[in-house]
């Protein structure tokens, strides 16, 4: 087997890109392309795509979606005090190398092949960091077999939380509402009553139903909250549109309308037995709007799909009221320096600690029924 450095995604021709494992959209050749394709990674972005390949007898046999980051910006897993600490000692932090699908807390597959290519790309990694004086690599979001393989090999782990909803075979939304506490289910009551009494419908589209219309629609509403919070947004109109025509089957989207106007939208990927909340945003102000599109309108779909579960993105413990429950996520972290890995693996032991705290704290909080709890 021999390592290959590509100048993207798109340098590898789709026939060779390695299939199966698990890997899903968000590391599919059609995926990581768009991004390429339209700007929102490559360029001035701060990510520049540096995909390493394992490559046998001339084929593609494993992969992994790597760039060389000039920023931490659009990762989810947070390591500003480690580039700090890096700049008090007068070194230099950026460029590193991260393995991810950018702009997606999502885990999933992160080293395509199997347990013999993973290896492979796992040492070959690491080269790539001391061979160009990086400070670090990064693998964001692995699968737990990845993560045990990297540990194996060295790399330090880090946990954090996000809050997942799990279909536990509901037969629709008011069967959910039944199975959580009676605050709690009052509470999303009162929340989806808001938003009707302010006159605000909503419209389901699957896939090839969504027009351009209403990808221009979404979009607008989408970098209106960037520009609300000060910010412009990561992703651009023109690969939301190449998502749509590239892969339709992945896509739903929710549109708010009052008054014959559409005021707000979301979408979310679904693939494979989950549904994912991915982008939303506003045109008007409306009270509880956000639960409606972003959670709301999220799990009734789940629901009457028959899907596993829905995963509403980074951090948000208010989602917890909400039927969502604390689930553990991981990273992986190469860091060059011995002194600079010594001192991080003994904060990540402490972050650890505090997580799991952190966790079990937030299981005593659930929002589902309890013998403990009247109804």
């Amino acid at each position: 087997m021999q390592l290959q450095l590509y100048d993207g995604v798109s340098a590898i021709e789709h026939p060779a890109w390695p299939a199966g494992g698990g890997a899903g959209v968000f590391v599919g050749r059609q995926w990581l392309a768009a991004l390429e394709e339209t700007g929102c990674v490559g360029g001035e972005t701060g990510w520049r795509p540096l995909p390493l390949g394992v490559a046998r007898d001339g084929r593609t046999v494993g992969l992994a979606p790597a760039y060389l980051k000039r920023h931490n910006r659009g990762e989810y897993v947070f390591d500003w005090s480690w580039s700090e600490a890096y700049a008090r000692a007068g070194l230099d932090y950026y460029p590193k190398l991260v393995v991810a699908s950018p702009f997606t807390p999502v885990t999933g597959s992160r080293l395509l092949g199997g347990a013999e290519e993973q290896a492979k790309l796992i040492a070959g990694l690491r080269q790539l960091a001391d061979d160009n004086g990086l400070s670090s690599a990064h693998v964001l979001f692995p699968t737990e077999d990845e993560a045990s393989r990297l540990r194996e090999a060295g790399w330090l782990l880090r946990e954090g939380v996000q809050f997942h909803w799990r279909n536990r075979g509901y037969g629709d939304f008011e069967d959910f509402l039944s199975s959580l506490s009676r605050d709690k289910r009052k509470k999303i009551r009162q929340e989806r009553r808001k938003v009707a009494d302010a006159g605000v419908t909503v419209r389901a589209l699957d896939g090839g139903d969504i027009a351009g219309e209403d990808w221009a629609l979404f979009y607008r509403c989408y970098r209106q909250t960037y520009l609300a919070h000060g910010s412009l947004p990561y992703l651009s109109l023109d690969f939301f549109r190449r998502i749509g025509e590239r892969l339709p089957g992945y896509c739903a989207m929710f549109i708010a309308s009052r008054e014959g106007r559409d005021i707000a939208a979301s979408l979310c990927i679904r693939d494979g037995d989950a549904l994912y909340g991915r982008y939303w945003g506003a045109l008007e102000e409306v009270p509880c709007l956000h639960f409606e599109l972003c959670y709301y309108q999220g799990l009734g779909y789940a629901i009457r799909q028959g899907l596993g579960r829905f995963e509403g993105g980074a951090q948000g413990e208010h989602k917890q009221a909400r039927g969502f429950e604390p689930e553990r996520t991981v990273s992986a972290h190469y860091i060059a320096d011995p002194r600079f890995r010594s001192a991080i693996a003994d904060w990540l032991r402490r972050e650890r600690a505090g997580v799991a705290d952190y966790v079990d704290q937030l299981f005593s909080h659930s929002a589902y029924k309890t013998l403990a709890r009247d109804e």
